[in-house]
C-alpha cells in the first residue's frame, strides 16, 4: 500500500474530525444567554481554557524553536516561524496603549463584566508560590468542569509526544476557535458591542487572526511535523479528538450549570411572589 502524503493525510484527519466540530459550533451553549450572571458562568469556566492553551503554545515553542543555550538550528523551519508568531501575538498583543497576553485581556474582560476573577487569580499565586499546577488548580476552587478540561489538556502535554501537542493545539483550540466564536458573536453581537467591549475585541481579534493567519499556518505545521508517518498522524487524530470531546464536555457542564441558575432564579422569584 503506498504511502499517503501529508495533504492527503491531513484531508483524511479533517473529515473524520467534522462530525465533532459539527457538535461544537452548533452547541446549544450559544443559545443560554440571557442575563450576565449566564456570562459570568461561562467565562468563570472558560477562563481555565484560556489560560491552559499558553502552556500548550509555550510546550510547542519549548520543542520547534531552541529556547536553549548554545542556540541551534531546529529541523522544522516552517512551524518554528508560526509558533515565534503566534507567541508573539498571544503573549504580547496590542491593546490600546498597552501589551498584554490575550489572556490578561480576557481577565480585563471578566473585571469589565463583573465575572468573578477569585479563582484564576487564587491559581496563579499559587502558582507563582510554587505549588504544582494540579494541586494549585484543586486549591484554587476552580469549576469542576474546568478542572476536568485542564486536567485532560496536561494529559496531553505530559505524554510528551509533539504530533498530538500540535494536535491538541491546532485541532482542539487554533482551527476550531473562529467558528466557535463566531456563533457567540452572531448571537451575542449587540450586548457585547454596548456592554463588553474588551471581550467583543477579544472574541473578534480570535475570529481573525485565527482564521485569516493562525489557523492555515497550524495546518502547515501538522503537515510539517507528521510528515508522511502514519503512526504519528493515527496518534494526532486520537489527541485531536480527546481535545475536541474535552471542549464539548466542557460546554456541556457549563451549559448545565448556567440552566440550574436560571431554575434557582425562578424558584427565588416565586417565593418573593407568594
Amino acid at each position: 500500500m503506498p504511502t499517503m502524503q501529508p495533504s492527503e493525510q491531513l484531508s483524511q484527519l479533517t473529515a473524520h474530525l467534522k462530525p465533532l466540530y459539527n457538535t461544537l459550533t452548533t452547541h446549544p451553549l450559544y443559545k443560554m444567554f440571557h442575563t450576565m450572571k449566564d456570562l459570568h458562568i461561562f467565562m468563570e469556566s472558560h477562563v481555565f481554557a484560556v489560560w491552559d492553551f499558553m502552556s500548550l503554545l509555550k510546550v510547542l515553542q519549548n520543542k520547534l524553536t531552541c529556547t536553549t543555550i548554545p542556540w541551534k538550528p531546529n529541523q522544522y523551519p516552517k512551524s518554528a516561524r508560526f509558533l515565534n508568531e503566534i507567541v508573539l501575538g498571544e503573549e504580547s498583543d496590542k491593546y490600546g496603549n498597552a501589551v498584554l497576553s490575550h489572556f490578561e485581556i480576557y481577565l480585563l474582560a471578566m473585571r469589565e463584566s463583573g465575572a468573578s476573577v477569585t479563582a484564576i487569580d487564587t491559581l496563579l499565586n499559587l502558582l507563582n508560590d510554587n505549588v504544582a499546577w494540579n494541586k494549585a488548580l484543586l486549591l484554587c476552587n476552580a469549576p469542576k468542569s474546568a478542572q476536568t478540561f485542564v486536567e485532560k489538556t496536561f494529559s496531553i502535554i505530559n505524554a510528551d509526544k509533539l504530533h498530538a501537542i500540535a494536535a491538541a493545539f491546532t485541532f482542539g483550540r487554533e482551527d476550531i476557535i473562529p467558528e466557535m466564536f463566531r456563533e457567540f458573536i452572531d448571537k451575542q453581537d449587540e450586548r457585547l458591542k454596548e456592554k463588553l467591549k474588551t471581550l467583543h475585541w477579544y472574541f473578534e481579534r480570535h475570529i481573525h487572526i485565527d482564521a485569516d493567519e493562525h489557523g492555515p499556518m497550524a495546518l502547515e505545521m501538522m503537515k510539517e511535523i507528521c510528515g508522511s508517518d502514519s503512526t504519528k498522524w493515527a496518534e494526532a487524530r486520537d489527541a485531536a479528538e480527546t481535545a475536541i470531546l474535552a471542549r464539548i464536555e466542557l460546554w456541556d457542564n457549563i451549559v448545565n450549570s448556567i440552566q440550574c441558575a436560571q431554575v434557582s432564579e425562578v424558584a427565588e422569584f416565586a417565593v418573593s411572589s407568594d
